[in-house]
């Protein structure tokens, strides 16, 4: 599965994820789309699905093996991001929002 997040401005958001080190795949500006990849995680942008300023309503959830390190590369790309933090849950966690408010929730397993 790979999911595709509605976006308002392509460019930007792709900004954004270039930050946090995703890599442009394929895109199609006369579609307002991109496929975006970081390692084995896919992701998808898209225009066209955006509905007026309708709120984001879903989470992703990010992985990355070191999420101390992971947080480090994207602030080095120039990208604020909250301090990581330990979850009740047992992870060590950051949460944030894209440019279009689809939540991002960033972790590493079992650390916390």
């Amino acid at each position: 599965m790979i999911p595709m997040l509605p976006v308002r401005h392509l460019p930007l958001s792709l900004r954004f994820y270039e930050q946090l080190g995703f890599v442009v795949e394929q895109r199609r500006d006369d579609w307002g789309w991109a496929m975006l990849a970081q390692g084995e995680c896919r992701l998808m942008l898209d225009q066209s699905i955006r509905q007026a300023d309708a709120p984001a309503s879903g989470v992703l959830y990010l992985y990355p093996d070191d999420v101390a390190a992971f947080r480090a590369a994207a602030v080095a790309r120039g990208l604020a991001l909250p301090e990581v933090e330990p979850t009740f849950y047992g992870h060590l966690e950051l949460r944030v929002a894209d440019p279009d408010g689809n939540r991002l929730w960033i972790g590493q397993v079992g650390q916390g």
